[in-house]
């Protein structure tokens, strides 16, 4: 089943808690403290894949949580780290962070970091110092990134074929490539798009059948809206017509409501390499709409085929590889993802407001602190009311009011405000 769109939550892994432990050997006197590190937790990566060209399995999928890191262990040993989960995409999925735009993945192996997995606590090894022989300290492990992220994807493509349905997209492609798109004489036979390579004397390239698109497709109407965004980014879009006008329609008035959608969709399509096929030649009446449709747009690139029989469609192929040599003017914005430069600005290490008598703390630096002491040892919680001390927070509680016996919150944390 073709999916191109998947909403899903991620959690990349916490770290692992660090291990309070001392050496205890026999004729070691002063063994010092021994315990290890908590290893880090598992990230969460995009890969592209060239194999891949649905969202299918990250539709069934909507909450993905990568492994976290093991405890620390005595002796200096660091816990196992959480594995990192790489997640296989198809090539031209545009991925969205929070609600922002984040990565655009066209390249095959092209792997990006989404979200990042939680540092390991530091075990009491690592808090030794000179003065400090014997500190019982250690760090729980930090929190792993999380964000809901919104994949769509737009294939990737040389050449977009559209037009009506019954226009005949899906039986040229299936003469033109090895795809076998489900071809039938009724309307809207394609529900999803069709991808095919083409091999032309050892040149390759690719074509995307997109599906029929009707009037006000542009407006939401149909499937058209549902499929547009995959020829935003093909080199040459081929208008697929009926000559025969075996739907009742004039041929001439199938192309301007066509090309009127597509244009109304994206004004840059029409700088595109633009073929008009007129497909259905070996019909009655054929002949004489084809020399009208000729008449009336003379400055265009058309072509005559057949694609039951495949009269005309070696022809067409040739011109097809012309176009994809010339180059394009394209916009950027509308063809090609920009993604957003990060701006960092500077903010102040922590904020305080007051509801409802409560004074709440947020901050990264103090709430990752807050997250990663061990409360249940002494000598760690009065490392974190020093820290606090010197970050200047207690100075500032003081200044926006705090008094003896208020309730200070910082995350889930609640405290007693002392001086």
């Amino acid at each position: 089943m073709f999916i191109d769109k998947a909403e899903i939550f991620l959690t990349a892994g916490r770290g692992g808690g660090g291990c309070i432990s001392f050496r205890r050997e026999k004729y070691v006197p002063y063994g010092g403290p021994n315990g290890g590190n908590g290893g880090n937790g598992g990230s969460i990566y995009f890969e592209g894949d060239l194999r891949k060209n649905t969202l299918l399995d990250l539709s069934y999928k909507r909450i993905i949580k990568a492994q976290d890191g093991n405890k620390g262990m005595p002796n200096d040993k660091t816990g196992k780290s959480g594995e990192d989960l790489i997640i296989k995409v198809p090539l031209g999925t545009v991925v969205f962070k929070d609600g922002t735009l984040f990565a655009d993945l066209k390249n095959d192996g092209e792997r990006i970091l989404i979200v990042k997995g939680g540092r390991g606590g530091r075990g009491n090894a690592s808090f030794k110092t000179g003065k400090h022989t014997a500190p019982r300290i250690a760090e729980e492990g930090e929190k792993g990134e999380s964000a809901q992220i919104n994949l769509e994807l737009r294939l990737i493509a040389d050449v977009g074929l559209v037009g009506f349905p019954n226009a005949g997209k899906s039986t040229l492609l299936s003469k033109i490539s090895a795809a076998k798109p489900k071809i039938a004489d009724y309307p809207f036979t394609t529900l999803a798009p069709n991808l095919g390579v083409v091999d032309f004397n050892g040149r390759y390239f690719t074509v995307a059948d997109i599906p029929g698109i009707i009037e006000g497709a542009h407006k939401g109407k149909g499937l058209g809206l549902e499929f547009l965004r995959h020829i935003r980014r093909t080199k040459v879009l081929a208008y697929i017509i009926d000559a025969s006008g075996s739907d009742g329609k004039d041929p001439y008035k199938n192309y301007q409501i066509l090309n009127n959608e597509l244009v109304k969709y994206s004004k840059y399509l029409k700088k595109k390499n633009i073929l008009i096929i007129l497909n259905k030649t070996d019909l009655p009446d054929s002949k004489k709409n084809t020399a009208i449709f000729r008449k009336r747009l003379r400055l265009r690139k058309i072509a005559e085929i057949s694609a039951i029989t495949g009269e005309g469609i070696d022809k067409m192929i040739v011109e097809i590889v012309k176009m994809l040599d010339k180059p394009i003017e394209i916009n950027p914005e509308e063809e090609i993802e920009i993604i957003p430069v990060k701006k960092y600005i500077y903010e102040p290490e922590f904020r305080i407001k007051k509801e409802k008598g409560v004074f709440i703390v947020s901050g990264e630096k103090v709430e990752t602190l807050t997250e990663m002491t061990k409360f249940s040892e002494e000598e760690a919680l009065r490392r974190y009311q020093n820290i606090l001390k010197k970050m200047g927070l207690e100075l500032e509680l003081e200044k926006k009011g705090a008094k003896t016996g208020d309730t200070i919150k910082i995350k889930n944390f609640e405290f007693t405000f002392e001086k």
